[in-house]
């Protein structure tokens, strides 16, 4: 029997969702080696990551597709356009976190050669890791895309998002009204799994996590 509830409900239906897909691995994913802005391709399993992913994402028939323009996320995005018939958006705003110096080091490396820079950020205090972007500053560019490409979405539109680790947690940050210095609580995203956000009353809301597989490590998180 349905219930007052349940009727408003189908009648408001389910919101826009926004699904913030991070991009297939690359070598220096598997080498822990930090990206950023660096524009690595897809390896062979990134490139079989992402058809895998795409032939889930599919079925949540989404409506647009953007994606940085690096290539590790074009490809990617590639994949579920070849599926859907969509076609991909590339927005630079989307790219990950420059991290000047930091780039092409291992995190072994960084912890070596920056270690204090690299724990202050860990604790979540705002830090130009290699003398690039503050978290703060990627959220100020790419969140407001995702806002952006949101609103034309139908009202129970479904907008594919395909970037990168750290500048999908800090899209995701600002996009729930948290504090900058609780994103890293949020965690990160293998290869090729993604996050939802849900429009509700009150905003955003995070709906899934790192969906999309079974529970595997994760390759340079940031990058």
């Amino acid at each position: 029997m349905s219930t007052a509830g349940d009727v408003l409900a189908g009648k408001a239906g389910r919101g826009r969702r926004v699904i913030l897909w991070r991009h297939g691995q690359t070598s220096w994913n598997v080498e822990r080696r930090f990206q950023g802005t660096t524009d690595v391709a897809l390896t062979e399993a990134g490139i079989s990551q992402a058809r895998r992913a795409a032939r889930l994402l599919v079925s949540l028939k989404p409506d647009a597709i953007i994606a940085s323009d690096l290539q590790r996320a074009a490809a990617t995005a590639a994949e579920l356009a070849g599926l859907t018939g969509l076609e991909v958006t590339r927005d630079e705003g989307l790219r990950e976190t420059y991290a000047g110096v930091w780039q092409g080091l291992t995190h072994e490396e960084i912890i070596a050669r920056f270690g204090e820079e690299y724990a202050a950020w860990k604790r979540g205090e705002p830090v130009r890791r290699g003398g690039g972007e503050l978290e703060t500053e990627v959220a100020d560019r790419a969140a407001p895309i995702v806002l952006r490409h949101a609103e034309k979405l139908p009202d129970d539109g479904t907008l594919v998002v395909v970037s990168h680790g750290g500048t999908i947690r800090t899209t995701i940050g600002r996009l729930l009204g948290l504090e900058p210095r609780y994103w890293e609580s949020l965690g990160g995203l293998s290869n090729c799994c993604w996050s939802v956000l849900g429009e509700g009353a009150r905003g955003w809301r995070l709906l899934e996590h790192n969906a999309g597989t079974l529970p595997e490590p994760v390759l340079g998180d940031d990058d």
